[in-house]
């Protein structure tokens, strides 16, 4: 196998994670199971073979343990309180917010666009918008540095 197909393969991999993970927190708010419920119901119900099933295992428990201090950290974006989302963007805000912080290994726009691409499959009508606006300033803030550099724009003069 190609080193380009592996990466690919990897690449699809994590985005079916992502894919379940979401479906995965909306059971978690409203199907009130507990995270090892619906892990082990995923694992003997889903074809799990193209699946991160690390990525998917850790982002399920992390987020479950820390709901409260996730929430914390998207919803000082928000126009609206956190309670008045549906739970498909809070499920997206919830795993996008915890890339964001724990895995600076994914790029900020990996994040963001993987956010985005979820709302637009899963969450309401426009929803993308909304989540586009809210990653966008959690990435200002929490990835300064990265963020600022993609911004940076030098005058011509000093090109020499």
């Amino acid at each position: 196998m190609k080193l380009g197909t592996k990466l690919v393969n990897k690449v699809r991999a994590r985005q079916n994670a992502r894919k379940l993970l979401i479906q995965a927190l909306y059971s978690l708010e409203v199907g009130g199971s507990d995270a090892a419920q619906i892990e082990e119901d995923c694992l003997a119900e889903k074809n799990m073979s193209k699946v991160d099933e690390k990525f998917f295992q850790t982002a399920l428990h992390a987020i479950a343990k820390d709901t409260k201090a996730i929430d914390t950290i998207y919803s000082k974006y928000l126009d609206r309180e956190n309670v008045e989302l549906d739970p498909t963007s809070r499920a997206i805000l919830r795993l996008t917010s915890y890339e964001m912080i724990n895995h600076l290994d994914i790029p900020f726009k990996v994040v963001i666009n993987e956010g985005v691409n979820l709302a637009k499959t899963y969450a309401p009508t426009d929803a993308f918008k909304f989540i586009n606006g809210v990653l966008d300033e959690l990435a200002i803030s929490n990835r300064i540095s990265a963020v600022s550099y993609t911004h940076l724009t030098l005058p011509t003069s000093d090109l020499v």
